[in-house]
């Protein structure tokens, strides 16, 4: 699996922070592959991460002021090998929209990058600023462990 696409609602807290960091440690580690992200939701099209989304990313050293906003599409489901949800909602989702064609593996994204628990990336959108540095260090531990597992095969 080479392309991967992160998936949450509006694509401006979850997805781009859980893109940024899986770029930055795989890049650290020479790896050959591509990340995307993505939103359910067509709310935020073009725009940034969120600001505190943003803030914490670039406090440690990930920023992805870059990025922008934009919804899954048919053809992501051909584009990318794995399409990692945030929550069960998504993963419901795209069982809807995923074709009978599609080639893309659609997960829930903790559990298979190896976390039981929590199964589900909260979303820090509607919280205080504390909520975006715990989903930070969620996604943290999930990138690694996404890219460990992408090693051993």
């Amino acid at each position: 699996m080479k392309n991967i696409l992160f998936v949450c609602s509006g694509n401006i807290c979850r997805s781009p922070t859980a893109e940024g960091i899986a770029r930055a440690r795989a890049q650290a580690l020479s790896l050959d592959l591509h990340f995307d992200s993505a939103g359910t939701e067509d709310y935020h099209i073009g725009q940034a991460p969120d600001a505190r989304s943003r803030q914490v990313a670039r406090e440690r050293g990930t920023p992805i002021d870059a990025l922008r906003a934009r919804q899954i599409c048919v053809a992501d489901f051909h584009q990318f090998d794995l399409i990692l949800v945030a929550d069960r909602g998504h993963l419901r989702e795209l069982g809807r929209l995923k074709p009978a064609t599609a080639t893309a593996q659609v997960a829930l994204q903790l559990p298979w990058c190896g976390i039981d628990t929590p199964d589900q990336v909260p979303d820090p959108y509607y919280g205080p600023m504390a909520g975006f540095a715990e989903v930070y260090d969620l996604l943290d531990r999930a990138a690694a462990g996404l890219l460990a597992r992408l090693r051993s095969g």
